[in-house]
Formats: C-alpha cells, structure tokens, sequence
C-alpha cells in the first residue's frame, strides 16, 4: 500500500468518533473530567492499574470516582481537571457529553443529613463550626425537653395526704447496756400547734424579713435558690439557704431531711403545688409550728415557752427577731452554747451570733416597713436574753449528761443531723451500766457531804465534780458524772468537758515515751531507775545544752511543791512522790512530740493538747474525764487501745443504722512499756501520793494530779477490770473560769491524793465488788539506766528477783497534805532498792506532794488565760472536729 494512502496513526482516546464524542460532550474553556469520572466501568472496575495504551490511570476505585465528582460539580468553584494524554485535560462531561458523562458516584446527589455535622462542604475549621440553624435547633429541643419533664413531674408528683414523722410527736428511746429502758426524750414532749392568729405580726415579719422577703409574692418556689444548692450537693457543700419559706414548710411537713437531688425536685413540685392549695398565711402558719428552734422545741408554741417561759402570742418584736435568728441553726444562735456538740458553739461565740443577726433582722423590719421607728428604737435598745435552759422531763441527776454523752456519739458516726435527730423515732442502746452510774453519783455526794459546807464556807461554792469509767481493752464507758443535774441549772457534761487542766495525771505519759523511745543520750529504751535532779527551782536545758528561755530570754526556772531538796532520784521515785523538775526535764530529753505521739495514741485527742513547751510535760492539757479513764485503760491492757464509746446500736423504724460496731483495738505501746508504767503507778498508790487508795483493798495502779493555783485536782486509777478518772474544781459561773480551791474543805490547799482519790474508792469499791482481784501482768525489766547529763555515775546494783513493792521505812511523807520527815528512804522493788531522799539541807516541807503546774515559759494553748478557762468540748470523748 502507498505511503499517502496508509491510515493515520489513530488517537490512543479511541479515534475520530471518540474525539468527536470528547468534543460534542465540551463547550469552549472547559477542562476534561477525571478518567475516574466517565462513568466506563472500565474506568470504575478495571482489574489493570494500566490502561491499553500503557498509561497510568489517575484514578483507581469507587471512592477516588465519587471524591472527584464532587470536585467536578462543586458549584463551578473547583473543577474536576486532570491532566490526560498528550498534556490536555478532558472535558468536564467525559465521553458521552454531560447526560452520560459524570460517573456512577456523581449520578445521584447528596441525600441531606439531620443533623448535617461536621458540615458538608466545609473545609478547615468551617467544617466543625455548627450553624445557626443546628444551634438554635438543640437549643430549642433542650428547652422542650425541660417542659417536658417538668410538666411531667408536676402531673406525677403529689401532696402527701400525711405529715412525715418530722411533723408528728415522736421521741427517742435510750436502753441501759442491759437493755432495760433509761429515758424517752425528744420532740414528742415540746411540741404545740397554734393558728396564724396566736403568732404576733411582729414574728411572722421577723421570719418573712430575714428568711424570705418576697414570700407574699412569689409563686413558692426560687428557681436559683435550687440551682445554687443543687451546685452546692453537687460540690458536697451546705444544701440550705435557697429555699423559701414554702419549700422549707414543704421539707418540714412532707419530706424527710435527706439532701438528695430526687428529694429537692420533689420539694420544689409539691411546694408549685401546695401554693395553689393553700393561703399564704396558712403556709407561714405550717412553717412557724414545724420548724426546729433549739432545746427540743419544735413549733413557735413550745419555743416561746423554752426560751421565755410565755405564750407565742406574748412575744415582743426583740423576742421575735430573737427567735427568728434561731432558724439560722440553734446550735450556733442559742446563747446558753452547746459545746457538747462543737467546741465552736460556746458560750461567748453563740452569744455574739445571736446578737449580731438579731440585730441584723430587727434592721431589715424596719428597712422593710414592718415595724415604726418608735418600736425598732424600742426593740434595739436591750438584747433579750432567754432564760436559761430547763430539764425537760426525765432528763434529771446524771441522765441528762448520759443522754448529751450518746446522743454525741451518734451524730460524730453517722449522717444523721442534730436536726433529723430531735425530731426523734430513734432507738438508741448505750453501754451505760445503771448500778455503776448510781455507784458514781453516790460516791460524788458522799464525799461531798463529808467535805463540802457551800453554806457556811464561801470556798466550798462553785465546786465541781467530772468523773468517768471505761472497760480495758473494749472501751466501752460504764459509768459517767457530769454534774449536778439539769434540773439544778448544770448543763455542761463535767465527764466530756474540756479547760481543766490534768496536772501530773500526765506525768506517766511521758515516762512511757522515755522507756519506749529512750533520749537524746540514751540511744534506747529508758529505764525507770534512771535518776534525775528533784531539787526545786531548776533551769530546763534543751538538747544542745542551752537553757530554756521565757519570752524575755531570761532562763526559765521549773518549780516544785515545796523547796525539799531531793537531789538526784529515781524516775520511780519521782512519780511515787509526784517530784516536777525530773519530769519536765525528762520531757525535754524524750522530746515533747515523743510524748504527745504517745499521748495520742494512748485515747487522748490532740484538740487538747496544750503547747509543747517545758510543761507540757506536767499537765497542762486539758482532756475530758472520759479520755484520761480511756488512756489509763490502755496502760491497764498492756498497751492496747479501743476509743471510748459510749452506744451500740441505733434503730429508726426497725432498721438499724450502721456505724456502731464495737470500736477496733489497736496497739498503742509495746506490752513491756505499758506494764512497767502499771508497775511504777501500782507504787503510787502503795507508797506515794495515792496512798489513799489503798482502803479499796485490792491490786491497783493509778496517779494523782494537781494544777498550779490548786484550780483542779485528779485521780486517774484502774484494776484490769476497769479504769476511772475523777476531776474536781471550782469555776466562776458567770465567766466559767477556774477558781483556786486553796482554803476549799477547810484544807490548805487540795490535792488529787486527796478528794478525788477518796471519790475514786468509794465508787471503785462499789463497781468491783464481787469481782475477782485479777492483779497485774508482771513487768520484765526494760532499758538502760541513764541518768541525767550531770549526775553522778551510777553505782552497780544487785539483781533482784520480782517481788511486790515494800517499804522499809517511811518515804519522806507520801501523802500530799501531810509534813515530811527529811530522812532518806529506801523503796525496795521489781528494780531493786534504792536510796532516796534529800541528805542535803534537811528541808522541813514535803516536796513529793502532788506538786502543781507551773507557769510555762511560754503561755500555754490549752485554753484562754492559760487554761483557767474551760469549754465543754474542745478535749471531749469526741471533742470538736474529730468527732
């Protein structure tokens, strides 16, 4: 064939029709479709990543084909041209023009999605910005839904058609530890309704003023009030103070006390409710004679009677404004205090709270028109201070503080509130013990009766008893004395009170330290025949050898009783006779921390615990009655501890609440440490200032204290059976303040080893009797004799086999009161002999009398005035914030 007539070479893209088709499917200036975008299926299925021609395809697969049909159709903004054969790019329409042309993916459009996130067509961070339409589309379903729910929750929630247990009568019943009933008390015994028309103007506008101005008004219920406490629950913080008075009627009247997400709706639909059911003055009515005001009242009625001994309708407009500040929390408004619960709810503190908000409301009256200025002028002018509290009816002698003593332990172990526990319908079993309770109360008024004469003597005044009682190793409290009864007008429990200072009671606390954690010098255990200076007016080194230095630097001398002049003697010795300067520097050696750790873990709560200066070492704390005969149990149980408790169950409608199983016993010393202080407190009593103890006539262990100015005075014993402390003092009942008892019982001054020892007999003779003398574990000889830096080198000892503690001649008078006689003594016992007592300058006063608390060279921060002051918590059983 020629040349001219062979046929030209044809286009790879399929000849002159296939270019025809390419150009018939193009308009001027468009570029060609993506091969992936024809719609060939060799284009969408090929099993070759090459075409015939060789060529590489661009576009692969079904997904590639929709993505750049996407490109092609995007609105004109972004073409789908690819670069094909020979460097051109195909027609937007592919072969086969626009009909046929745009591929399987780009046929059918996009369907249209609910809710169109991320946003189609949108790049970058366009795609996740949600449009206007989206927004106020959740918006508006958000708002629905809330209608929604909350007309259902209208529709389904009622008004109960009874009062909760909260607004009926109910009371408490407290069991003896046999299970014999002891007392019912509660709300069911102080509570009265009265009608709108017996409550004053001035009362209910005292509330309205300060609890809810808008009350009138309002529709019941304040919707930020619930936000804020659902934050409030939500944070764990107080639920209160968002409610108006209708909500707080409806909680009174129809829901428990419980702070709950599901009880607040309910409060705030029943109360939509009830405001649509009742008048406002009825509500106002209902809340007056279902709130809680303090000392069992519940309802205006029984609170007017408690507080002013009147009618409701009686009241005055600064009576009214009082009461009213009560609903802020009684607890914290009732001047009288109730440091039983909080240490924070003194006396003085509540009394200025009540003043301030008392004020606070007669103000916003007169602010809101309620009352004249002739009658706010009137009102402000005297604070009206109620009576003092009254004993309610069977809360008379000692069961009133067993009451306030486990009603205590309830609310520090669950989540019941003092509130919700006033309402009553509880059921509490105590470990009261009813014979040892009246042993107690018997052996105070005996001992009483024999040395008290308040009515001819002005010393006698004003002297007060605290006495507790506590198994070993269980911690269960038998028996209490907290004072003369409620019906005397004594409300401060004396067995769970704090501010009195313990005296040398805390002297065995610090040799126990010593023979566990030796001294600075010792590098081990101290034994208790390590000697140290006695003698009187003494300069307290530190560690390093420096003298201790008061605030103006100048040294800081420690005191004894007396001037006897005891040289260097034994720590056995010196807490047989109760010597100060060895002990105070024995603290200084141990390290006061060593002895407060000790301490603690003992029973005695650090919330009483003075600072640690020199003289922490001699008693300046200030621990309950409860938590001394606690920590002495520990020494009674070779070392074990069990916190002192004082209930064993609780029930509530038949079911019994948890938090009230026997507490866990711990080990607080080391079994050898613990039974050598017994050993060294037995000759206490044997020999020394507890001599009057010896008339109980069985195996005893126990110490005597007594505080700088004689304003109190222990003693603190125990058997295996059972410890006890006693405390005595006198306290001014106007400031609270303790008074010396220097001159009280016609005694020069009185000592533990005296009074208290003989109330401690008489009780512990009466709880034993019949129980075996079971003595004491014998006590293995322990650590290093190292005598204090500066005293002579000790001189060997024969060994001597145990034996009960004798004396061989008379120690330079072991009782407190008494005259010494400066000759030497010899003790002989489980450690051997030894010789004491002053060879030098024959002193002619006894300086192993149950020597007083001296002035620290810092003040001391058991109690204001150097704790000559008391509370009645702060070193409570369950004192303050530990609970």
């Amino acid at each position: 064939m020629s040349e001219h007539r062979r046929k030209p070479p044809q286009p790879q893209g399929g000849g002159r029709a296939a270019a025809r088709r390419g150009q018939s499917g193009s308009s001027p200036g468009r570029r060609a479709a993506p091969r992936g975008a024809t719609g060939s299926p060799s284009d969408s299925y090929g099993s070759d990543s090459y075409d015939s021609g060789g060529e590489e395809r661009q576009y692969g697969g079904r997904a590639e084909a929709r993505r750049a049909a996407q490109r092609s159709t995007g609105g004109g903004r972004r073409r789908g041209a690819e670069p094909t054969r020979g460097g051109r790019r195909a027609a937007p329409g592919g072969p086969g023009g626009p009909g046929r042309g745009r591929g399987r993916a780009a046929a059918v459009p996009d369907k249209k999605r609910l809710i169109d996130y991320p946003r189609a067509g949108k790049y970058g961070w366009q795609r996740w910005m949600p449009s206007w339409k989206l927004v106020s589309g959740l918006c508006i379903a958000f708002f629905g839904s809330l209608v929604a729910v909350a007309g259902i929750g209208y529709a389904m929630v009622g008004v109960p058609n009874e009062e909760n247990a909260a607004a009926r009568s109910q009371n408490n019943v407290y069991y003896w530890a046999d299970g014999t009933q002891m007392v019912a008390a509660g709300s069911g015994q102080n509570r009265q309704n009265v009608t709108i028309d017996r409550i004053p103007p001035a009362m209910r506008w005292a509330v309205i003023s300060a609890e809810n101005k808008s009350f009138y008004q309002d529709s019941g219920v304040d919707p930020m009030g619930i936000a804020r406490a659902l934050a409030n629950m939500a944070r764990g913080g107080d639920t209160q103070g968002g409610s108006t008075i209708t909500q707080q009627f409806v909680k009174n009247t129809y829901l428990s006390q419980e702070q709950t997400v599901s009880r607040k709706f309910k409060e705030m639909f029943i109360s939509i409710k009830v405001g649509t059911k009742l008048s406002k003055d009825e509500i106002l009515q209902g809340y007056l004679n279902t709130s809680y005001y303090g000392r069992g009242a519940y309802g205006i009625q029984a609170a007017a009677q408690a507080y002013y001994g009147k009618e409701a309708r009686y009241l005055t407009p600064s009576e009214s404004a009082f009461l009213a500040a009560l609903l802020k929390g009684p607890t914290y408004y009732d001047p009288a205090g109730n440091e039983s619960l909080d240490k924070n709810a003194s006396r003085d503190k509540n009394t200025k709270r009540s003043k301030d908000r008392w004020a606070w409301i007669l103000e916003q009256m007169h602010n809101d028109k309620r009352i004249t200025d002739q009658q706010y002028q009137e009102a402000i002018k005297k604070y009206p201070m109620p009576d003092p509290r009254k004993a309610s009816k069977g809360m008379t002698g000692q069961i009133g503080y067993l009451v306030d003593t486990a009603k205590k332990y309830v609310l520090n172990h669950s989540n019941i509130s003092e509130k919700q526990f006033d309402q009553g319908g509880y059921q509490i079993k105590t470990t009261f013990d009813k014979d040892k309770v009246e042993a107690l109360a018997k052996a105070v008024k005996k001992v009483e009766k024999e040395k008290l004469d308040p009515k001819n003597r002005e010393l006698d005044k004003h002297v007060q008893f605290g006495g507790a009682s506590v198994k070993p190793n269980d911690g269960a409290i038998v028996a209490l004395y907290g004072g003369a009864g409620y019906e005397n007008g004594h409300f401060n429990n004396n067995a769970d009170t704090s501010g009195v200072p313990v005296g040398s009671t805390w002297k065995p606390f610090v040799l126990a330290a010593a023979m566990e954690h030796g001294t600075y010098r010792s590098k081990g255990p101290l034994s208790p025949l390590s000697k140290y200076n006695g003698n009187d007016h003494l300069k307290v080194r530190n560690n390093d050898g420096t003298y201790v230095l008061k605030k103006d630097n100048t040294p800081f001398f420690q005191e004894n009783e007396s001037d006897y002049p005891w040289g260097y003697i034994s720590l056995h010795k010196a807490m047989e006779q109760s010597v100060n300067t060895p002990f105070v520097q024995l603290g200084m050696d141990v390290g006061m921390k060593n002895v407060a750790d000790l301490a603690e873990k003992s029973g005695i709560l650090n919330s009483s615990f003075a600072g640690l200066n020199a003289s922490f070492a001699l008693g300046t704390s200030t621990p309950s009655a409860i938590r001394m005969a606690d920590a002495y149990a520990t020494f009674a149980a070779s070392g074990k501890q069990a916190a002192p408790y004082s209930v064993t169950s609780v029930k509530s409608n038949g079911r019994e609440i948890e938090g009230f199983e026997k507490p866990r016993v711990t080990r607080a010393m080391p079994e050898q440490v613990a039974n050598n202080v017994t050993d060294v407190l037995e000759n206490v009593i044997q020999n020394g200032t507890g001599k009057k103890a010896l008339s109980l006539g069985r195996t005893a262990a126990g110490k005597t204290g007594t505080t700088d100015e004689n304003k109190s005075a222990w003693f603190v014993g125990y058997t295996q059976q059972l410890s006890t402390s006693v405390a005595m003092f006198r306290e001014d009942p106007k400031s609270a303040k303790l008074l010396s008892m220097n001159g009280t019982a016609g005694e020069k001054s009185i000592h533990g080893g005296d009074v208290p020892t003989l109330v401690w007999t008489e009780y512990m003779r009466a709880a034993l009797e019949g129980e075996t003398d079971l003595g004491f574990p014998e006590a293995e000889k322990i650590g290093v004799v190292q005598h204090e830096a500066g005293a002579p080198s000790p001189k060997p000892t024969p060994s001597v086999e145990p034996s009960e503690t004798v004396t061989e001649s008379p120690s330079p008078t072991p009782t407190e009161s008494s005259t010494p006689s400066p000759t030497p003594s010899n003790t002989c016992g489980f450690f051997g002999c030894e010789n004491d007592g002053g060879t030098e300058n024959g002193g002619t006063d006894n300086g192993g009398t149950d020597g007083g608390v001296t002035s620290p060279p810092a003040p001391t921060e058991s109690a204001e005035d150097g704790g000559n002051s008391r509370g009645n918590g702060n070193g409570g059983i369950f004192g303050g914030p530990e609970g």
